[in-house]
């Protein structure tokens, strides 16, 4: 999508309530119809880390103001980093094992046509770990798979794997391999040798296997393709594929209780996940593949569902 504008412009008499995935550098939204069905999608750079407090609700307004209907007020439910401290209004983490996009915070808000709903992260005691925006994927994964049992796995910046089973997410972990990976690209020695675009599949798989088998070998490994830069000519692309392979090997080693002998969920199958999945399955792990964006919105109407209960229910 284009800054700020939608794919088309919905009746407003047809919205029934907005979806946003409000992340630090991104805002997106949805007009969603009856029956959860979306109407017309609209993004801004307008992200979280370029707001203050109070320029939250003008940056929704600019982007969705012409989707409310005159005459009630229009629901909104949002995740992401827009519940982040630094965000509109903290929607505190709740406790892991839960129910993933369960409870709501609600900013103060000066139009009387919005009524907005922010969704918590999740948090892990022990050890301690945190994730927000992640969850409402996993919610969108059960919501299309209620009898799931297994893991999921969410490749990016901080990639996350979520243990999930009976509609919960029991306990997860995280890994900074995107941005490492960024980092040592981009900021360290290897920027002299590792390309910025272009793919070795063989040496790819390669570097997986060294790191896989032997985790300990990381730190020498990645000097290793400086090395063969300067002497051999180390070509950039295969330097690229090397440097994915060997942060993503690490990865899985460590991650190997959580993927050994279990149904894998891969959501995010586009750019990092076509890696994770190529590395999952040279181990032998063949997992279902879930677009981010779809589990984004599936489980955003989740969360509308259960806000609707609740209100039924409420006396």
């Amino acid at each position: 999508m284009t800054d700020g504008t939608t794919a088309a412009a919905p009746d407003p008499a047809d919205v029934a309530w907005i979806a946003v995935d409000w992340g630090t550098s991104n805002l997106r939204a949805w007009a969603m119809g009856p029956g959860d069905a979306p109407l017309a999608e609209a993004a801004s750079a307008a992200g979280m880390g370029a707001l203050a407090p109070d320029g939250f609700e003008p940056a929704l307004l600019d982007l969705v103001g012409d989707w409310r209907a005159p005459g009630r007020a229009t629901v909104v439910v949002a995740c992401g980093m827009v519940g982040a401290r630094q965000g509109w209004i903290e929607a505190p983490y709740a406790a892991v094992p839960c129910v993933p996009a369960g409870g709501f915070a609600r900013p103060a808000v000066a139009d009387p046509r919005l009524r907005v709903h922010i969704l918590p992260g999740l948090r892990q005691d022990r050890p301690p770990d945190v994730m927000r925006g992640e969850e409402t994927q996993i919610a969108g994964l059960i919501a299309g798979a209620p009898g799931f049992d297994g893991v999921a796995c969410l490749p990016g910046t901080h990639a996350k794997w979520a243990h999930v089973s009976a509609g919960e997410v029991v306990g997860f972990a995280s890994f900074m391999t995107g941005e490492v990976f960024a980092l040592l690209a981009g900021a360290s020695v290897l920027r002299h040798t590792v390309g910025a675009e272009g793919w070795s599949e063989p040496d790819f798989i390669e570097a997986v296997d060294d790191t896989l088998t032997r985790p300990e070998r990381l730190a020498a490994r990645l000097f290793g393709l400086r090395a063969e830069g300067l002497i051999a000519g180390l070509a950039p692309e295969r330097a690229r594929a090397r440097l994915s392979g060997l942060l993503i090997g690490a990865e899985l080693a460590a991650a190997r209780p959580w993927w050994l002998g279990r149904e894998v969920a891969l959501i995010g199958a586009a750019g990092p996940g076509a890696a994770y999945r190529a590395a999952l399955a040279h181990v032998g792990v063949a997992a279902r593949s879930l677009d981010a964006a779809a589990m984004t919105l599936a489980g955003l109407a989740a969360a509308h569902r259960r806000l609707i209960r609740e209100r039924t229910a409420a006396p």
